[in-house]
């Protein structure tokens, strides 16, 4: 995943925020359930307006103070990202039966090493895009729900984001996105597997804290 793919990833991973509280579950085809107010189809839409409006009104503030910048995307990865259970996805088999707080650590330090390294690049991000839902269908295992979608740019190709959501604490939360067909946290999986071999959970966590290892979107 390059660094234009990442940055476009916590991009359009902030355009899916939202505290939406998840009613009754039941099956919908996914042309009804772009319309409904608690499905995450609608999620998506609905919020895609609220950011990009955001970041164009606010985009010579956030040019001018970072830290503007900074608390703005923090605040909404925050509300939007299940990263403990992304953090998971992402440690994989050095995750199972692995301590809960050890989990968290590495979740946080993933997160803020993400936001540190990529998150100036949204002053960049075009404001301008539309968003079009494919379709919304049932992952395995009652895993949650994948929303297929696309980015809709003038002069250009559509680029298809699929977000990976799932109910967390009564709300629709995104655990995975995946761009032009890579995925977020495959990327980050391949990264860290060679360091966990060696080292604990809690030292690459502190590794990451520390800026020591950072993140790295352009590791193939």
């Amino acid at each position: 995943m390059t660094r234009s793919l990442i940055a476009i990833a916590i991009a359009a991973g902030l355009l899916a925020a939202a505290p939406a509280t998840v009613h009754a579950q039941q099956q919908r085809p996914a042309a009804t359930a772009a319309q409904a107010p608690d499905s995450p189809s609608r999620l998506v839409l609905d919020n895609t307006q609220r950011i990009l409006s955001e970041l164009e009104s606010r985009r010579a503030e956030f040019t001018a103070n970072r830290g503007a910048l900074e608390a703005f995307v923090k605040r909404e990865f925050d509300t939007m990202f299940d990263r403990d259970y992304a953090a998971r996805q992402v440690l994989g088999r050095h995750g199972r039966g692995a301590d809960e707080g050890d989990i968290k650590l590495f979740a946080d330090a993933l997160a803020d090493s993400l936001l540190r390294r990529y998150g100036a690049s949204l002053l960049d991000f075009n404001t301008r895009l539309q968003v079009r839902i494919r379709s919304e269908s049932p992952l395995p295992r009652g895993l949650g729900v994948k929303v297929s979608s696309e980015l809709l740019r003038q002069g250009g190709d559509p680029i298809p984001v699929d977000y990976l959501i799932r109910q967390s604490g009564g709300q629709w939360k995104v655990f995975d996105v995946q761009v032009e067909g890579v995925s977020f946290v495959s990327t980050f999986r391949r990264q860290f597997d060679a360091e966990l071999q060696s080292k604990s959970i809690r030292q690459v966590a502190g590794e990451l804290r520390s800026g020591r290892l950072q993140a790295d979107a352009d590791v193939e």
